[in-house]
C-alpha cells in the first residue's frame, strides 16, 4: 500500500500558526508527529511531564514541544508553550487532515424526495434518509447510515458509516458520530399495571449542540416528555449509555462504558472516569471530577474530585473484608451501646 504524502511544514511555521517560541534551528521541517521513544528525525513530539525529561537524552526526534518550564531540558530544536499538549493536538490535526468524500448522493443511498440535502453534503452507500430531514453544508452521512423522518443535521458534522439518528432528533455543527452510535431509540419507560409492564411512548427528542463528539456504540436516549440535551463541546467515549431525560453541560468529558440514568443533570466542565455509574434523577454540579468506576447515588452539590472505588486486593482479604463489611450496621449498633454503657458507669 502506498504510504500517503503528507506536506511539511517548519517548526517557525508552526509556531506562527499555533503560538510559542522557537529555539534552535527554525526552518526544521516535520512531517509527522510521534511519541519520544519513536519518533524520527522528521517527526516532532512532545513532552508535558517531568518524569519523561530522560528521553529526551535519547530520542531521535527531529524536534519538541516543550513546556515553559523546561525550555532548557534539551538541545534539540523546540518549540517551547504553555500547553505542549494542546499544541500537539492542533499540530497533528494540521499534518493529518481528515479524509472527507466528494459531495453528492451515492447512486445507491435511499433520499426521500421531501428530504433536504445541501449540494455540499456527501451521503454514502446504502445510507437512508428520510422524509423532511435537512442536512446541512459540508456534512458527512457515512454509508448504512439512518436518519429518520424530520431529524436535523447541522453543518460540518459527520456521521460515520452504521449511525442512527431516530426521527425528529436535531444534531448540532461539527459533531462527529463515530459508528454504531444510536441517537433517540426510546427511553426505558415503563409503568406496572396488574403484573404486567406497560410502555410509555417517548416523545421528546435528542437534541446535540455543536462540537460534539460521541463515540462508537455509545446510545443517548429520547426524552420521556422533555428532550435529552447534550450541550456544546462535549465529548463522549465509546459505549456509554446516557437515558432519557438527561442534560450533560457544556464541555463534560465522560470516558468510556459509563451509564447515565435518565433524568439527570450534568453540570459544565465535569469529567466522569471509565465505568463511572450515575444513578437517576440527580443533580452534579459544574466542575466536577467523578473518578473511573465510581456509583454516584445522589447530588453532588460542590465542584471536586469525588471517588468511590473499593480497592483491588487478593481474594481471601476482600473475602474476610467483605463479611466485615455485611456487619458494619451490627457493629456500629454495638459501639453506641458500649458508648452508652461508658456513659452510664461514668455518671455512676
Amino acid at each position: 500500500m502506498t504510504e500517503r504524502i503528507r506536506e511539511s511544514f517548519s517548526l517557525a511555521e508552526l509556531a506562527e500558526r499555533f503560538g510559542g517560541t522557537v529555539i534552535g534551528d527554525g526552518a526544521t521541517r516535520i512531517r509527522q508527529v510521534a511519541p519520544l521513544e519513536t519518533a524520527g528525525p522528521n517527526e516532532l513530539s512532545f513532552l508535558t511531564n517531568r518524569k519523561y525529561h530522560k528521553l529526551l537524552s535519547t530520542t531521535r526526534a527531529g524536534a519538541v514541544l516543550l513546556p515553559e518550564g523546561s525550555a532548557n531540558a534539551t538541545q534539540l530544536p523546540r518549540i517551547v508553550c504553555k500547553n505542549p499538549y494542546a499544541s500537539y493536538a492542533r499540530i497533528a490535526s494540521l499534518i493529518n487532515p481528515e479524509d472527507r468524500p466528494a459531495p453528492g448522493i451515492h447512486p445507491e443511498a435511499f433520499v426521500d424526495a421531501k428530504a433536504s440535502v445541501a449540494a455540499s453534503a456527501a451521503i454514502g452507500a446504502f445510507a437512508v434518509i428520510e422524509s423532511g430531514v435537512e442536512v446541512g453544508e459540508f456534512a458527512v452521512i457515512g454509508p448504512n447510515s439512518f436518519v429518520g423522518r424530520e431529524a436535523r443535521i447541522g453543518a460540518h458534522t459527520r456521521l460515520h458509516a452504521s449511525v442512527t439518528i431516530y426521527h425528529d432528533c436535531v444534531i448540532g455543527e461539527r459533531v462527529i458520530l463515530h459508528s454504531g452510535v444510536v441517537i433517540g431509540a426510546d427511553g426505558f419507560g415503563m409503568a406496572m399495571d396488574e403484573g404486567r409492564w406497560l410502555k410509555i411512548p417517548q416523545i421528546g427528542r435528542v437534541v446535540i449542540g455543536d462540537d460534539v463528539e460521541v463515540g462508537a456504540s455509545t446510545t443517548i436516549d429520547r426524552g420521556a416528555l422533555d428532550d435529552t440535551v447534550i450541550e456544546e463541546g462535549v465529548k463522549l467515549d465509546n459505549q456509554i449509555q446516557i437515558g432519557h431525560n438527561c442534560h450533560i453541560g457544556a464541555h463534560t468529558a465522560v470516558a468510556g462504558c459509563t451509564g447515565i440514568a435518565g433524568s439527570t443533570r450534568i453540570g459544565k466542565y465535569c469529567m466522569l472516569g471509565g465505568s463511572a455509574m450515575i444513578s437517576g434523577h440527580l443533580t452534579i454540579a459544574d466542575s466536577v471530577v467523578v473518578s473511573g468506576g465510581t456509583l454516584v447515588a445522589k447530588s453532588i452539590t460542590e465542584p471536586g474530585t469525588y471517588t468511590a472505588v473499593f480497592p483491588m486486593q487478593p481474594h481471601a482479604q476482600w473475602l474476610k473484608n467483605a463479611a466485615l463489611v455485611r456487619h458494619l450496621d451490627e457493629l456500629m449498633r454495638r459501639v453506641r451501646d458500649l458508648e452508652n454503657e461508658v456513659k452510664r458507669l461514668g455518671r455512676g
